[in-house]
């Protein structure tokens, strides 16, 4: 099991947390004082992306990240980037993440996670809105913060499954939609949007216009047959769906690929690690356990490039199976740079706001993303095609 350190870190996406109980986590984190100068990054790809933005007090880094990409996504197919409505798919996906709760006698996690495949879904089916229509903040702040909101939904949800309840009434998921739709407010019917009236579906068609079942999702499991569909298997997949399996070294291709090609990516990542440094803006493979390094050694781990530790197929499935490996965060993948000594690393950028030495974004090598990815989402088209037809997509 991780110890405390890596707990506290899941818990800043997934977890009910404090009002400012992200910002004493992310300082937990940051790592030594900044060293941003002992870094210099030049541009290889940089793609068009929209503002940062601040889940706040929420765990849903998942609607962050995805909506963020599907704002990309607009920019990519020449259509003007909208800010997009994080909030309404956390709401639809509550109200039908409550159902599978139910309908599996609380067999699965209800809480605030989710992953990008969600975020997909839910734009095919019910549409979307733009920020300005649907903030979700219906509760008197100017932040997310979803304790209350969580205690009460678990609250409502724990008891149906219960010994006391021998048969649910037909009017529960309204009572539960009322609930939500308190917290985070009603989604209305038809909105008006730079003039023109619109419905979510009609809007996601018309402004948005973007084919929900154009996006795949990879990731790398020994468990599994690579080149074929898997479930998979974190806490947070409530709907159980599936990714296709591909050997490790194919996430940098695919990533490699879709950058050069124009598209970006969602990232689910493990970012708890000791080499990853939100307040530095840098994440990379520590070439030794922390454990076993001097006190300089650590004091140095960000003061400039650093050697990396190598990376198999083999410690990716371990350290997934031992728990060191969670499904901790999700964020959007937006280019490629090097730094002075030519090594690559991805670009990323987050939803904890612009306070690092980054203005919200990190820079991470390609090694930390092989051994920590839970998964990628990306249009298909950014695929390379020789992995579309192994996979058969």
């Amino acid at each position: 099991m991780k110890n405390i350190f890596s707990f506290l870190l899941c818990a800043l996406c997934f977890f009910t947390f404090r009002a400012n109980a992200q910002d004493d986590l992310i300082n937990k984190i940051k790592g030594n004082q900044s060293d941003q100068a002992k870094f210099v990054f030049t541009k290889v790809i940089d793609l068009e992306n929209t503002s940062v933005k601040d889940q706040g007090s929420s765990g849903t880094c998942w609607s962050y990240s995805t909506v963020s990409f599907l704002e990309s996504e607009m920019a990519r197919i020449g259509r003007k980037p909208v800010d997009l409505a994080e909030m309404f798919i956390v709401r639809n996906q509550y109200i039908e993440k409550a159902e599978n709760y139910v309908r599996m006698h609380g067999g699965l996690l209800y809480g605030q996670g989710g992953a990008a495949h969600d975020v997909t879904k839910l734009y095919g089916k019910y549409g979307m809105v733009p920020q300005s229509v649907y903030t979700g903040l219906h509760y008197g702040t100017t932040r997310n913060n979803f304790n209350e909101l969580e205690a009460v939904l678990k609250g409502f949800l724990t008891p149906l499954v219960g010994d006391n309840v021998k048969q649910l009434t037909p009017v529960w998921k309204t009572a539960f939609t009322r609930i939500v739709d308190t917290y985070l407010g009603e989604v209305p019917e038809t909105f008006t949007f730079e003039g023109k009236e619109y419905t979510p579906k009609t809007f996601a068609q018309e402004v948005v216009g973007l084919n929900a079942d154009d996006y795949v999702e990879f990731s790398s499991f020994t468990t599994s047959p690579f080149y074929e569909p898997t479930v998979l298997m974190v806490p947070d997949n409530w709907s159980y769906d599936r990714v296709y399996n591909v050997p490790m070294n194919d996430l940098t291709v695919i990533v490699d690929n879709a950058l050069k090609n124009g598209f970006t990516v969602t990232w689910g990542t493990d970012v708890s690690e000791r080499g990853f440094s939100w307040k530095n803006g840098v994440a990379y493979v520590l070439p030794m356990d922390y454990s076993a390094m001097t006190d300089e050694e650590k004091k140095n781990i960000f003061a400039g490039p650093q050697p990396e530790g190598t990376v198999s197929q083999e410690e990716r499935q371990m350290q997934f199976d031992n728990y060191q490996t969670t499904d901790d965060h999700g964020m959007q993948i937006v280019g490629l740079y090097t730094d002075q000594n030519g090594k690559e690393y991805y670009k990323v950028k987050n939803s904890w706001g612009e306070k690092n030495d980054y203005n919200g974004y990190i820079f991470v090598t390609k090694n930390f993303l092989k051994l920590k990815t839970t998964d990628l989402l990306l249009h298909k088209d950014g695929v390379p095609k020789d992995i579309r037809k192994k996979c058969k997509i």
